[in-house]
């Protein structure tokens, strides 16, 4: 153990400066890869917003975002403990009629799905009872897709939109259930794009 402090003494400081850099580069250019990742081998999904209560509509340059799949029943889950306070579920997403996709089912553990189903991940954002581990009758889910940077200036004219339903949302989900949004839609036009090289 002696050896090893001495050894750390003896490293230049702008040596572990410099490595401290690297490591924090390394770790950024792994966040990026990963959403890289999504937006080139997911899925894609269409998402309905909806409009939110006016105390939560921008907060800076990002559009806060809701979704019709962002208060689901929770079927056989409800009434069901739960190991954790808010913990993570999977819904199964099919498409209506009109190419939107909608929650069909709410599942503990990932399930099999069949194209054009698909499978997301997303976290319960409330639980009932005293301690705060058991399935409600409606679960309030979070995706990690309720918030998108937008030019400064720019997100009043996309609250409009979203309050307006106007607004959809192209999401990008991988078959683990992990998704990123990946471009949005005004009138079925796109008007922003992830770009994922």
């Amino acid at each position: 153990m002696i050896k090893l402090a001495a050894l750390w003494q003896r490293i230049p400081k702008p040596v572990l400066f410099g490595a401290a850099i690297l490591l924090q580069c390394a770790l950024l250019v792994l966040m990026v890869a990963d959403r890289v990742k999504i937006l080139r081998e997911g899925r894609e999904v269409i998402l309905q917003t909806r409009p939110l209560d006016p105390r939560d509509l921008l907060r800076g340059d990002y559009v806060v975002l809701g979704y019709d799949i962002s208060q689901v029943p929770a079927g056989a889950l409800a009434g069901q403990p739960t190991a954790e306070r808010n913990p993570i579920v999977f819904i199964k997403l099919a498409p209506d009629a009109n190419g939107l996709y909608q929650a069909v089912s709410v599942h503990a553990a990932p399930v099999t799905v069949t194209a054009p189903d698909v499978l997301i991940r997303g976290r319960v954002v409330y639980s009932c009872g005293s301690s705060g581990r058991t399935f409600c009758d409606k679960l309030q889910i979070r995706y990690g897709l309720e918030s998108y940077f937008v030019p400064e200036g720019e997100g009043k004219t996309l609250e409009q939109a979203r309050n307006q339903q106007k607004l959809r949302v192209v999401a990008a989900v991988l078959p683990s259930g992990r998704a990123a949004i990946k471009r949005l839609l005004l009138d079925g036009q796109p008007v922003y794009e992830e770009p994922w090289y």
